[in-house]
């Protein structure tokens, strides 16, 4: 629902009714509607931070652990989990629920330029600026949540797979 309609204009009502439970049943077990909204971020941003972990130790060089890491992020972000991850804004929560919120995603992005990083060292990436890269493959691959359809009956594993594609090749032609 808060993906759908966006936080404000999901009521305690609403998701009270749609897990078909009463509303003091929410209040007891976890309080507001922004201790259910920080329940769905915590799902999501603990199984980014656990493949972004089983990435950084997997077999193979640094570039592809980061191209697996970044197709499960892709596929995640167009789940329902990881739409409200990236479609919630800090300003839906209060002050010290946003600076948790930023604290967990900070630890997303610095472990996607770890990822670049060891790249660099072991010569599998090749960029200037690792963070300025994480930033921009995040942002690539956070934007689709906004746009994918699945009820278009577009394969989302294939969309992922193009677009790692495309991001790992660029897009100027290749030097012979």
């Amino acid at each position: 629902m808060f993906n759908e309609r966006g936080f404000h204009a999901t009521s305690l009502d609403d998701v009270a009714a749609s897990l078909s439970i009463s509303k003091p049943t929410i209040y007891h077990y976890l309080g507001n509607k922004e201790q259910v909204l920080l329940g769905c971020l915590k799902i999501g941003l603990t199984e980014l931070l656990e493949a972004a972990e089983a990435a950084r130790q997997a077999p193979g060089n640094s570039a592809d652990r980061l191209k697996n890491f970044l197709a499960h992020y892709a596929e995640f972000n167009l789940r329902d989990f990881g739409r409200c991850v990236i479609l919630t804004s800090e300003g839906d929560m209060s002050a010290q629920n946003a600076a948790l919120f930023r604290a967990d995603k900070r630890r997303i992005h610095d472990m996607i330029r770890a990822m670049i990083e060891d790249g660099q060292r072991d010569g599998s990436i090749v960029c200037e600026d690792a963070n300025l890269f994480a930033l921009t493959l995040a942002g690539a691959l956070n934007w689709p949540a906004r746009w994918f359809d699945p009820a278009l009956g577009r394969d989302a594993s294939e969309l992922v797979r193009r677009m790692i594609d495309i991001l790992a090749s660029g897009f100027l032609p290749r030097k012979a």
